[in-house]
């Protein structure tokens, strides 16, 4: 007497989801083509979504790489042509926070040793090799008092790279040319010379920060606001032609990528659709049974939503799987070069993908309400 009370206290206490999940992998068995149809609608869409972000997020990052090469997207000015403050160089460091680089520059106009005018830039040229790699230059000074100078500069001044005199206020400074700069706009008109040796000879400070910041085109206006209140003897304005430049192929390529995501994953949610709507058909007797034995239609409705979100979570992991694989093919393909997966587009694709299984069953589960068990039992 006490084994049999036992066992019903313990199938009593069983919990209701172990009945649950039973059922649900019942009816998974029982209608697999439905099922593997669903899935596979799914898992397409996974794919495709994971594919397309994963593909957005690390073509954003190489994209605004490349507009890096292409120089600096902010300018600090003195005003009135004055030199910055001695710490201005540190204010802007401090509000990159490492998410930049800025490059100093000082300009004079110096007198070569016939009379003749040219313009003299202090620099580092270390940081500048980093800001400018789009420069075509012969060599990088590397020495005291050596030179970059501009290819129209060296052909009046050094044809023969020869040392040449400039001279400053009455201060001569002999230069040595090592190398030849080329870029087809004024910098070829200009001699660049290491910022301490521009120092020791003029004694003017720099006037002029190159920045070259890695943020979005938000992120860039913050950082020019902060920047003018923080340096108010100077001069904040963005270099419209990049900063737009870059926000417009961003903004193409994000709204490209967009729409393909978003047309083939309402393609694969119609076919989930279809396919739930096939399902409800093909089980009404069953339902309707259900409902007979006293089922209620929250419960019925709560079944199958929990079969469609199941679905959608299977769904999301092998097509997250498959669409990390068809990523990385595309960066190589298309791109030449890696697409790193990531990690981070996990939820949002698993998330996603239960709500378009959701979204997908809502009208199926519609159709269960008006599910009547006496004309469904009596075959009409």
């Amino acid at each position: 007497m006490s084994r049999s009370s036992d066992l019903v206290n313990r199938r009593s206490s069983k919990p209701h989801t172990s009945m649950f999940v039973r059922m649900l992998m019942r009816a998974a068995v029982l209608r697999r083509g439905r099922a593997a149809s669903a899935l596979l609608a799914m898992v397409v869409a996974a794919a495709v979504a994971t594919a397309m972000l994963n593909l957005y997020v690390d073509v954003q990052a190489k994209l605004r790489k490349e507009f890096r090469n292409y120089g600096a997207n902010v300018v600090v000015v003195g005003k009135d042509g004055q030199s910055l403050p001695a710490d201005a160089l540190d204010t802007v460091e401090a509000a990159l926070a490492g998410h930049g680089l800025a490059v100093p520059f000082a300009y004079v106009v110096a007198r070569t040793s016939d009379g003749q005018s040219v313009v003299v830039s202090g620099t580092d040229f270390e940081q500048v090799r980093k800001l400018d790699s789009w420069w075509s230059v012969t060599a990088w000074p590397n020495t005291t008092q050596d030179a970059l100078v501009g290819t129209r500069a060296a052909a009046v001044l050094s044809p023969q790279g020869t040392p040449f005199d400039l001279s400053f206020q009455d201060r001569t400074i002999r230069l040595n040319p090592a190398g030849i700069l080329r870029t087809g706009a004024s910098e070829d008109s200009r001699i660049y010379v290491s910022l301490k040796d521009f120092g020791t000879w003029t004694g003017v400070q720099p006037s002029t920060i190159e920045i070259a910041s890695s943020g979005s085109s938000e992120e860039v206006d913050a950082l020019v606001h902060k920047l003018s209140q923080a340096i108010p003897a100077a001069e904040v304005r963005p270099i419209r032609q990049i900063v737009e430049g870059e926000a417009r192929v961003l903004g193409k390529t994000r709204a490209t990528l967009a729409a393909a995501a978003v047309l083939i994953i309402a393609t694969a949610a119609l076919c989930v659709l279809s396919t739930l709507i096939g399902w409800v058909f093909d089980r009404r007797r069953d339902f309707a049974i259900m409902k007979a034995l006293g089922a209620s239609e929250g419960l019925i409705g709560g079944f199958f939503a929990a079969e469609a979100a199941v679905l959608g979570a299977v769904g999301a992991v092998i097509g997250f799987g498959i669409g990390v694989g068809v990523a990385v093919w595309i960066g190589r393909v298309n791109f030449h070069a890696p697409v790193v997966p990531r990690l981070n587009v996990l939820p949002v694709v698993f998330v996603g993908s239960i709500v378009v299984a959701l979204i997908s069953a809502a009208l199926p589960i519609f159709l269960l309400r008006r599910v009547q068990p006496a004309m469904i039992l009596r075959g009409e």
